[in-house]
């Protein structure tokens, strides 16, 4: 049987990829089971806004290619604008409370399994720390997003360069018990001379999650495109049953984001521990201790 993953320790590039998956896959079933309970409800609000604005888009689309009647515009129109309704914001904004609720809840299990000393926390334990980080968790989204933003506006280096440095920020948050100032100031010092290599991870791990998702919503993606020329005589019309089908698989696969946050957190971890060795020296202080526990030796008998 494969050991429990030990989470601060020294990693290369590979290690901190394959652990990633040995993790998930050791911790897969209360992963999931923590992923639905306290992201289902964002996940379905934002599902059912997002169908009832590509409904709205469709029946705009489809009527702009109707031959049947006039042409309507379909860009430059202000009904074009004025369709995507109040819809199209409340599924960016479930969206967004789901992504920080995943942040969260992956967090949280991630910093209570290092506590329990590797062991998987229950729901309310989980559900604890979540209500705890949430608030700080939103608002500092809400503040290194447009920081974000507008260093990939003024010139997309910087926003590049940041990137990384602002991944880091939320474990420190959580991991530490941190406030924004101090995981910003401790992010730069994690990743002093460790850039490339963080940089890298991210990148690898969002390239997977891009194949993986494109696995599932690709093919109903080309099957709803070819669904256009099926019945020509009355039109090019999208099919509203494969377009909602997608938007499902689309947020279903949501749950592929715990695989960079689980990265991250990795990186948090390897960076620590090279900059302050906390993994090592715990282990050091633990030397002679529990002498009589599983691994004591057997007593002598004479």
């Amino acid at each position: 049987m494969t050991p429990r993953i030990e989470l601060l320790k020294t990693r290369d590039f590979g290690e901190i990829i394959s652990d990633t998956f040995l993790f998930i896959r050791q911790n897969l079933k209360p992963l999931v089971s923590c992923f639905f309970i306290f992201c289902g409800f964002f996940l379905i609000a934002a599902t059912v806004t997002s169908i009832l604005q590509q409904i709205k888009v469709l029946s705009l689309f489809n009527g702009g290619f109707d031959t049947a009647g006039p042409t309507r515009p379909l860009i430059g129109s202000s009904r074009f604008f004025a369709n995507f309704g109040i819809e199209y914001f409340l599924s960016i904004l479930f969206l967004w409370l789901n992504y920080i609720t995943i942040t969260a809840t992956v967090y949280s299990y991630i910093s209570l399994y290092r506590e329990k000393g590797n062991v998987a926390p229950t729901v309310a334990e989980v559900w604890g720390y979540i209500k705890y980080f949430f608030l700080r968790l939103f608002g500092s989204s809400f503040v290194l997003g447009l920081l974000l933003i507008a260093a990939t506006i003024l010139c997309i280096i910087p926003g590049v360069y940041l990137y990384p440095i602002i991944a880091l920020m939320f474990p420190v948050m959580v991991f530490e018990n941190a406030s924004l100032g101090y995981a910003f100031n401790k992010s730069f010092k994690l990743i002093k001379d460790n850039w490339w290599v963080t940089f890298g991870c991210l990148f690898v791990m969002g390239l997977i999650v891009y194949f993986a998702v494109s696995i599932f919503v690709v093919p109903l993606t080309l099957l709803n495109v070819g669904s256009m020329f099926i019945h020509r005589s009355n039109g090019m019309h999208l099919s509203v049953t494969l377009t909602v089908l997608t938007v499902v698989v689309q947020h279903l696969c949501q749950i592929f984001y715990i695989m960079p946050l689980v990265t991250v957190s990795l990186c948090y971890f390897n960076l620590s521990e090279r900059t302050d060795g906390t993994g090592l020296l715990n282990r050091i202080s633990q030397l002679g201790n529990n002498v009589e526990g599983d691994n004591a030796a057997p007593t002598e008998e004479y």
